[in-house]
Order: structure tokens, then sequence, then C-alpha cells
């Protein structure tokens, strides 16, 4: 037997979308009850439809479900009082849905004021099964009523009545249904991704970059698309559409949207995973990474363990000729990584964590968990690193505050202040003998400068003498002449 085209394509759609067939068929189910119940159902009908995947037909029955005649008993007393009450309030000209309104609102003040003994009890009696059943006409009927349809009707039984829509119910119900299908179908595929993905959370996946949107990327991950936000990305690594990268699987969250995918490429247990992958060693439980530190797009420590006493852990990770070690790198853009061996002591563990640096003594503050690190004058900068970074790598590593000092115990602040004083007092000794020579050279300037006003006190006594001297002998002519 041939299958029917809508046969055909809900299998399509089932194989397209990655959605079960029977969540498919249970949607085209629902949506063909919520069109007949639109467009033929009555009030208190209990619609549900059966979809014949043989031929692609369907039925519609009414489905109720047989209780004690009490309980219909009391809710047409109920009703009537209802009826009674509404059409005394409208004598009165009073708003009666108003009234129900403030009704239902004192109801629920009084539920909220329960004390905890009241609420235990009631959820105690739901549990024995005693909780209050009420009747609808929508789901329920009354035993007495079943009976006349069925005799041996009894208690819990459900009362099946198939109904017959008229000749154009099936055009209507595509129009009315086309909506809820997409609608269901489209919910059913974003459960089935959250459900894949969710499970997924904490796993490296490969990807491509779909788009960049402002600093947001966008990747596709094969089922679903994932957002890598900024804080998400590595520093100065490029994504260009079409790139295959690999991404770490930091959280998926639902939403009214579907499903939202948060990926990263730096967090720093992406390094354990690409580790994964490449060491056998530690696949399969011989060598464990213990610690990581990570600067994305910089520099990287891990500390490593080997379980098992004839198996290297630092060689494990970095390969025949780095060739593991080099792939981990690549995959991270270039970013440098630093393998160092754990250990349980404390101590050589931070001398491990601060290599390349020679460590000459750690000394051990564990109240503050702060450790000291003593090292040559010459390894001090090598010690700290560009910009600190080899320090607080190990700091972040290790556990411990680490604070890096020299042999005479001087910190790298107190080394840059006796630096910089050294330097004022070569600077104030060359510029005493700038100033000395200085002294020196001006000195005979001076001197001349003295010598000149002797010489000119000398001549004028000279001068004098000799005026005296003209004087003298001006006068003895004068005697002469007299």
């Amino acid at each position: 037997m041939e299958e029917a085209p809508i046969v055909t394509a809900i299998r399509q759609i089932s194989e397209e979308k990655n959605i079960p067939l029977e969540s498919v068929i249970s949607t085209i189910e629902a949506a063909l009850a919520v069109a007949y119940r639109k467009d033929f159902g009555e009030k208190n009908q209990n619609i549900k439809v059966t979809f014949n995947m043989q031929d692609g037909s369907s039925r519609v029955f009414d489905v109720k479900t047989v209780v004690a005649d009490e309980l219909k008993a009391e809710w047409e007393k109920a009703r009537a009082e209802e009826e009674k009450a509404r059409a005394e309030a409208e004598a009165q000209g009073l708003d009666y849905a108003k009234i129900k309104a403030e009704e239902a609102e004192k109801k629920r003040k009084e539920e909220e004021e329960k004390t905890a003994k009241e609420i235990k009890k009631e959820v105690e009696n739901e549990e024995e099964g005693k909780k209050e059943e009420r009747f609808d006409p929508k789901l329920h009927l009354s035993l007495s009523d079943a009976k006349e349809t069925k005799k041996d009707a009894k208690l819990g039984d459900e009362i099946v009545t198939e109904l017959f829509p008229p000749a154009n119910y099936g055009r209507m119900a595509a129009q009315t249904a086309k909506q809820v299908i997409i609608q269901r179908l489209r919910e059913a595929e974003r459960e089935m991704i959250f459900a894949e993905y969710k499970g997924k959370e904490g796993e490296l996946l490969n990807a491509t970059v779909q788009r960049v949107e402002g600093r947001l990327v966008f990747v596709d991950l094969g089922h679903a698309t994932a957002i890598m936000p900024p804080q998400e990305q590595i520093r100065d690594e490029r994504y260009a559409p079409g790139n295959r990268i690999k991404v770490y699987i930091l959280s998926v969250n639902s939403t009214p949207k579907g499903p939202e995918i948060i990926v990263s490429r730096s967090h720093q247990e992406i390094v354990r995973k690409l580790f994964t992958l490449e060491v056998p060693e530690i696949a399969n439980g011989s060598v464990e990474i213990k610690t990581i530190a990570r600067e994305a797009g910089h520099r990287t420590k891990i500390a490593v363990f080997s379980t098992q006493k004839n198996i290297d852990p630092i060689g494990s990770c970095v390969g025949q000729r780095g060739s593991r070690v080099q792939t981990v790198i690549t995959e991270l853009g270039g970013e440098k990584i630093d393998i160092i061996e754990w250990s349980e002591d404390p101590v050589q563990f931070i001398v491990n964590a601060l290599s390349p640096a020679k460590i000459i003594s750690v000394r051990l503050n564990e109240k503050e968990k702060i450790a000291t690190a003593e090292v040559k004058a010459d390894q001090l900068s090598l010690a700290i690193g560009k910009q600190g970074q080899n320090v607080r790598l190990s700091s972040k590593l290790t556990g411990w505050k680490i604070d890096i000092v020299s042999e005479d115990g001087q910190t790298p602040e107190e080394m840059k202040g006796s630096e910089e004083t050294k330097e004022g007092e070569g600077k104030t000794k060359e510029e005493t003998k700038k100033e000395v020579k200085v002294e020196e050279e001006s000195a005979p300037e001076e001197a001349k400068a003295e010598e000149k006003p002797t010489e000119d006190k000398e001549d004028k006594k000279e001068e004098a003498k000799e005026e005296t001297k003209t004087e003298e002998k001006n006068q003895e002519e004068e005697k002469r002449i007299i």
C-alpha cells in the first residue's frame, strides 16, 4: 500500500528537524483537536484526536472520566447558589464579577496566612489521597450518566465517545492547524536542541565561525548556533567567517526564543580538554592535570602528575620533539604553555611553578598562605616575569601568594629604590667633581683679577713719589732764585 503524502511529509520533517516521530504525531493530534474545538466543539467537550500513520486519516473523540454522582450533585448545588447570588447582586445594582474577585483575593490572603501546621496537614492529606475532588463537566461524567452509555461502567472508567466532524472539517482544520503545527514543531525542535547540548556542558566541540556582529562571535555547532561573548574570546585572536575552531561549551540556558548556548575559547578547561585529546596517557588516567593557571592569549601553566612511576608526566605532555604540546599551542593561536611537575610538598611545588627561574629557598606562612621565594639578584626579573606574569601565574597555580626577594632579603621595590639612590649618589659625585673642576678653572682668573688691583696701587705710589720729587725740585729752584 502506497504511503499517504502527509505521512511522507511527517517522516521527512522528523528526519530534517531531528525530532522523534512520536513527537511530530502528538503535535499534529493536538493541532487537529484545537481546530475541531474552535470550529465545531462544544463547551463541555474534552476533545482528543488520534492520527493514523497508515493512511493519514484522523478520528475525533470526546473523552470523560466516570466519577461519583455526589460530586455532580455538589457541583449543581454550588452552581445554583452562584446563579442565585448573581441574580440578587444584579437586582441590587451590584457588580457580581467584582464581588467574586474580592472574594478570591480574600481567600488568597487567607491561604497566605495559614500556619505551618495547617499547611503540613493539607500536604499529608494530599499524599494520602484525601485531596478534595471537584466535578468538572468538561472532564467528568457522573456514574448514572455513564451507565446510560455503558451499562457496566464504574468509577474511574473512561467513556470515549466518537464524534463525526462535518465534511468541511478537513479544509478548515488544515487552515487552523497549520500555525499550531508550525509552533509546536519549533518548540519540539528547541527542546531537542536544549536536551542535546545541555548534556554537553563542559565538553570541547568542533565549530565553524558563522558571523561576527560587533564584538559577538556566532559559531555553528551543527544543529545549533552558539554565541561567544567578548570576555570568552582570546585576546588578539581574529575570527573570520568559515574558520574552523574548537570551543568549550560553557553553559546552555533555556529562553523564550530557544536555547542559548555560550561557548568559550579563553576558559582554562579548554587546555585540559585539548591535552586529553592529544595525550593518550591523560585520556587513560596514567597522567593527571592537577591544576591550570591561564592568561588567555599569552601564557598558561599546567601542573601534571603521574599515577605510575615509570611514566614521565612532563615528557608525555611534551611529546616527541614537542609534537603534542605544539599541537595544543597551534590550536590556541600560539599561546605559550609551561608544563611543570605537581608535588604534594608546597615548597617543591612553588619552586617548580616559578621555573625557569632558579630558587634558592622558600619560606611559608601557613596561616596567611603566603610564600616568600628567595632568588639571586640576576634571577629576580626572570622569577617575576614580564609585567609580573610568571609570579602571578605561579600564585594561581599553587594557591599561594608568592613574594619574590633577593639574597639580601630585598624586595624588587627596595632594590629598585636602592638602585635609584646609587644612581643619585653617582650623579652627586660627578656634580661635585664638575664643581671642583669649575672652581679650579675659575681660580687663576680670580688670581689674575686680584693681581690687577695690586699693580694699579704700585703705579699710583710711583706716580705720587715722582710728583713729590718734582715739587721738591721746584721749591729748591725757587729758593735759589730768591
